[in-house]
C-alpha cells in the first residue's frame, strides 16, 4: 500500500485509518466488535482501505456512509455490506450530481504522491446499491458495542453520525472538525447544518472522531462551533452566498 493509510489506535478495538498524505487529509474508522465490524466510510479510493482494515480484523466487516460524497465513498467498490442514511442513497444508486472531471480535479487540487498502481484515467466515483438503509435511531449492532444513527443533515441531506453510548465517542463525519465547515453549495443547507449541530450538543460526547484534518479536537468545539452558527444567524446572515466566518479553530463558508 505504499504507506498511503497511516492506523492510528483510538482503542484496542476502535482505528483511525488516515490518508495524511493527501490534502483532504481522510479518515475512516474501524469499529471492531465480538461479531462483526463497521468501517465508517472508505476514503478516497485511491488506496485498497480494505486490505488496511482486514490487517486489522478479520470479522465481517459492513461500511456505514456518513454521507455520499466522493471522497467519503472512494473504497465503497471493495465492499459487499454498504449501509446509508435514506437522505443520500439516491446519490450512491445513481451517482453524486458533480461530473467525474470536476471530482478528478478536486483529487488532484494540491500535489500529491499517490500509491503506486493508481490511474487518475481509470479513477471513478462509486455508484452501487446499498444494502442496508439507515435512518434516525437506528443501532448498529456489531456484538458487544452498539453505534447510534444520528441524522445530521445539512452537509447533505442525509448525513449521520454515529454515537457509541459507553465509550461517548461521536464519529462526526463532516459535520464537526478543525477546519472549513461547508454549507454553501446547492444541496447542503446552513440552517439544517446549524440545528445538526445543536442536536449533537446535547449528547454526551467524550471524544470526536472527524473525517478530516487534525484527530487532536476537543469537545468543547461542538459548543463553540454551535455558538458561531447562532452568531451568524443572529446577524441575519445564516443564508448561502455569505461566504467565510473565520473562528479560532475552524471556519464556516455558506
Amino acid at each position: 500500500m505504499d504507506s498511503w493509510f497511516t492506523i492510528e489506535s483510538v482503542d484496542k478495538s476502535t482505528y483511525a485509518i488516515s490518508e495524511y498524505r493527501h490534502w483532504e487529509q481522510m479518515h475512516s474508522y474501524l469499529v471492531i466488535g465480538c461479531k462483526s465490524a463497521a468501517l465508517i466510510d472508505t476514503g478516497l479510493g485511491v488506496g485498497n482501505i480494505r486490505e488496511a482494515a482486514l490487517r486489522l480484523t478479520g470479522l465481517p466487516i459492513q461500511v456505514i456512509t456518513t454521507h455520499a460524497h466522493w471522497d467519503h465513498i472512494g473504497g465503497h467498490c471493495l465492499f459487499d455490506d454498504i449501509r446509508i442514511h435514506h437522505g443520500d442513497a439516491n446519490w450512491l444508486i445513481h451517482g453524486f450530481p458533480l461530473p467525474l472531471e470536476a471530482v478528478k480535479g478536486n483529487l488532484l487540487k494540491e500535489p500529491c504522491v499517490f500509491p503506486s498502481g493508481f490511474d487518475i484515467d481509470k479513477y471513478a466515483v462509486f455508484r452501487g446499491n446499498p444494502a442496508h438503509i439507515l435512518h434516525e435511531g437506528d443501532m448498529v449492532d456489531l456484538g458487544g458495542r452498539q453505534l447510534q444513527v444520528i441524522h445530521t443533515p445539512g452537509h447533505s441531506p442525509g448525513h449521520i453520525c454515529l454515537y457509541e453510548d459507553e465509550t461517548g465517542y461521536l464519529f462526526s463525519g463532516d459535520l464537526i472538525y478543525k477546519g472549513t465547515l461547508d454549507a454553501y453549495y446547492p444541496s447542503t443547507s446552513p440552517v439544517d447544518f446549524m440545528n445538526s449541530v445543536n442536536k449533537v450538543r446535547s449528547l454526551p460526547v467524550k471524544k470526536i472522531l472527524p473525517a478530516h484534518y487534525s484527530l487532536d479536537v476537543p469537545n468543547s468545539i461542538i459548543g463553540e462551533i454551535s455558538d458561531a452558527f447562532a452568531y451568524i444567524h443572529n446577524r441575519g446572515e445564516l443564508m448561502q452566498g455569505k461566504g467565510k466566518f473565520a473562528f479560532k479553530s475552524f471556519r464556516i463558508h455558506i
